[in-house]
């Protein structure tokens, strides 16, 4: 590409129109975090920027895109890339070995040690900008970096402009999140413009063939087989193990040799279609032929990466595909991954909400409660008029801390009304009758102090994981067992809450969660 012609096209049309989606930056991370005085990811991004000339936020907001600013302990994704900036190693992506050539770190420090990695990133952003030709002139210039940020997807076309789309929406939109060590990021906000040369977001806009609600971005070839050999009886949830926009260009990998028929991407619930229907792709091993995979962008381990617009948009494809195939909608015929026959894989792993996602389908909206009839997806907000299942936890959580809320019948009448007034005045909470978001969390964390951490497991931990549902307003895995996706719910909380992030919950955290905060 000529050297202006990257940064003076014509084709400068507001990002802002031309995205996909709003990107929720903050969805499912706290927005504040505790003062972090070793800054270490923010001193990374800096040198880094500095010592390549590409702007900081940039180079955040890829990391971001990426992985969320989480290096997964140095475990590879499915593209095999490592760490916060997704440095791959496969046939048609080596950017970890071209960061190495051009920052003289070793592989294994570029795979597993954080700073090295940001610098890694930094340095082929900056390999794609020179040969693209863009001065030190346009280096300044945020919006001319579009093309460079494409490359770095490892894809082209459509794909790499959806990519590059995403971190510019991030550039537009801000993001003020925290990694998982509790050390707070930001990228300001700001307008945007990117110089998009010869990638035609046009093409982006091209439909699902078989759902119109998706775009349509097709698969190499060599990643599925063309007809099918069995008829479609089941739909198959998968978690991509890495970005909506990084998986979309593994399947258009000829060397992947995997692929799903759908991508859903975290923040906004959008769909990519990339195999028909009536096509087999590669993604369940023996149950290919008679199966739909659906990929949802995020990791295992990390609950945050399903959010509420994701499960509602993925649950609304699956019920589309069962009702034009005629899969029951029931547990039998949509599975996971690791439910699907002669699998090792484990997603869609603990996290994943299937009760929530299961009423979704079949059109319920309520959150699904456990036998114990206090375990929910969520806690909406109960008053008077309310009825059901929650109302009935309610009353049986006041009539348990001495307030005489009367038969557990599940009617929100004034007997209930007047205990929940009560113990409302009783915790320095708002005394308005109302069961929301600060009076669910007093009264599910109601109950003995004791520290709890991680390996912790029995009734004490599932009080606290209800509490946190409750607060944090996202679903929280209510199994009784302290694993991971716990202590990642605690430090959210603790973070949000002005309390030291350290995955623990002691007396300081118990206050917090009994006062309703």
């Amino acid at each position: 590409m000529p050297r202006r012609v990257a940064a003076h096209t014509k084709a400068r049309a507001s990002v802002l129109a031309a995205l996909t989606a709003t990107v929720l930056a903050t969805t499912g991370t706290p927005a504040l975090a505790a003062p972090d005085p070793g800054r270490p990811m923010n001193r990374a991004f800096e040198r880094a920027a500095e010592q390549f000339g590409v702007p900081r936020d940039l180079l955040a907001a890829v990391g971001y895109g990426e992985t969320r600013l989480d290096d997964h302990s140095g475990r590879p994704s499915q593209a095999n890339g490592y760490g916060v900036m997704h440095l791959a190693s496969n046939p048609t992506n080596r950017t970890l070995e071209r960061a190495a050539a051009l920052t003289g770190e070793p592989l294994a420090d570029l795979r597993a040690d954080t700073g090295a990695n940001i610098l890694g990133g930094a340095a082929v952003l900056r390999g794609y900008a020179d040969k693209l030709g863009l001065d030190a002139r346009d280096r300044d210039d945020i919006n001319a970096w579009y093309p460079a940020v494409a490359r770095y997807s490892g894809s082209q076309g459509p794909a790499a402009a959806l990519y590059a789309d995403t971190v510019y929406t991030f550039l537009a939109d801000g993001l003020d999140v925290v990694a998982p060590d509790g050390e707070r990021v930001s990228v300001t906000g700001r307008p945007v413009s990117p110089h998009k040369g010869s990638l035609d977001t046009a093409e982006l806009r091209t439909q699902s063939p078989d759902y119109p609600s998706a775009l349509w971005v097709p698969a190499d070839p060599n990643n599925f087989a063309t007809g099918r050999s069995a008829a479609v009886d089941k739909v198959i949830i998968h978690v991509t193990q890495g970005s909506y926009a990084g998986s979309i260009s593994w399947f258009q990998n000829p060397t992947a040799e995997v692929s799903a028929h759908y991508v859903v991407r975290s923040s906004d619930g959008q769909i990519t279609q990339m195999v028909r229907d009536s096509d087999t792709a590669y993604h369940a091993r023996s149950a290919n032929a008679s199966a739909l995979g659906i990929e949802h962008e995020g990791f295992i381990d990390d609950p945050t990466w399903f959010t509420d617009a994701m499960y509602r948009s993925s649950a609304a494809l699956t019920a589309h595909l069962c009702d034009r195939y005629g899969i029951p909608k029931d547990r039998a015929h949509i599975i996971g991954h690791s439910e699907a026959p002669g699998n090792d894989h484990t997603d869609p792993g603990p996290n994943w909400d299937w009760t929530r996602y299961m009423q979704l389908v079949g059109g319920a909206t309520g959150g699904g409660s456990t036998p114990d009839g206090r375990s929910f997806t969520a806690y909406a907000t109960q008053r008077s008029g309310s009825t059901g299942a929650q109302v009935t936890a309610v009353q049986q959580l006041l009539n348990e801390q001495g307030q005489a809320a009367g038969a557990a019948d599940g009617v929100f009448g004034p007997a209930t009304e007047a205990a929940v007034t009560a113990y409302q005045t009783a915790h320095g909470l708002a005394a308005d009758g109302v069961v929301g978001p600060g009076t669910w969390t007093a009264l599910l964390s109601a109950g003995a102090t004791a520290t709890l951490q991680e390996g912790a497991s029995g009734e004490g931990v599932k009080r606290l994981q209800r509490a946190l549902t409750a607060a944090l307003g996202s679903t929280v895995g209510i199994d009784g067992s302290f694993g991971p996706a716990t202590t990642t719910a605690v430090r959210s909380y603790q973070t949000s809450r002005g309390l030291t992030a350290d995955g623990i919950v002691g007396t300081g955290t118990w206050t917090a969660l009994q006062a309703g905060r």
